[in-house]
C-alpha cells in the first residue's frame, strides 16, 4: 500500500506541476498579449478582471495540489528512498508563488514593506470604476511578467521532477 500511495502521490504531483507550468505559460504568452491590443479600455478591463479571478483560483489549486502531493510522497517514503528532489520540487512551486521574486528579478534588489505592498496588488489597482488605460496596460504587463517568471521557475521544478522520477525508476 505505501509503495502504491507514494507512486500515486508522485504521479499527481508531476501532472499538476506540468499543468501549472502550462497554465502560467498560456497566461503569459497567449492570453495577455491580445488584451494589450484591444482598442477599448473598458473591454480589456472586464476581460482582464475575469482572467485574474479565474486564473488565481486555478493557479492556487494547482500549486497546493502539486506541492502537497510531492511533500506527501517524501513523507511516506522509507528513509532509504527519501529523495530530496521531491522537497526541492515542492520548494520551487512555493518559490514560484512568492511575488517578491519577480520584483527582485526585475530590479536586482529586495523590496521593502513586503506585506503592505502585497495587499495593494494589481487586482486592487485595476478594480477602479473609472478605467485608466495606462494603469490597466501597466497592470497587464506586470501580470504578464510575473507569469513569465513563474513559468520559468515552475518549469525548472517540473524538469527537476521528471529527472528525479526517471532516476527513481517509476
Amino acid at each position: 500500500m505505501p509503495r502504491f500511495a507514494i507512486a500515486t502521490a508522485k504521479f499527481v504531483g508531476s501532472v499538476s506541476l506540468g499543468l501549472l507550468t502550462g497554465l502560467s505559460y498560456t497566461l503569459a504568452n497567449i492570453t495577455i498579449p491580445p488584451l494589450l491590443h484591444l482598442p477599448a479600455a473598458e473591454a480589456a478591463h472586464s476581460t482582464f478582471n475575469h482572467i485574474l479571478a479565474s486564473s488565481r483560483a486555478h493557479l492556487r489549486a494547482l500549486s497546493i495540489l502539486s506541492s502537497s502531493s510531492l511533500l506527501l510522497a517524501y513523507a511516506l517514503s522509507p528513509r532509504r528512498a527519501r529523495h530530496p528532489y521531491l522537497v526541492w520540487t515542492a520548494a520551487m512551486v512555493g518559490l514560484s508563488s512568492y511575488g517578491n521574486i519577480t520584483y527582485f528579478c526585475a530590479t536586482g534588489k529586495p523590496r521593502s514593506g513586503m506585506h503592505t505592498r502585497r495587499r495593494r496588488s494589481v487586482y486592487e489597482e485595476v478594480s477602479d470604476v473609472d478605467v485608466n488605460g495606462e494603469r490597466l496596460e501597466k497592470a497587464m504587463e506586470d501580470f504578464q511578467f510575473r507569469q513569465t517568471v513563474r513559468t520559468v521557475v515552475v518549469g525548472l521544478g517540473f524538469l527537476m521532477n521528471i529527472v528525479g522520477i526517471w532516476g527513481d525508476g517509476y
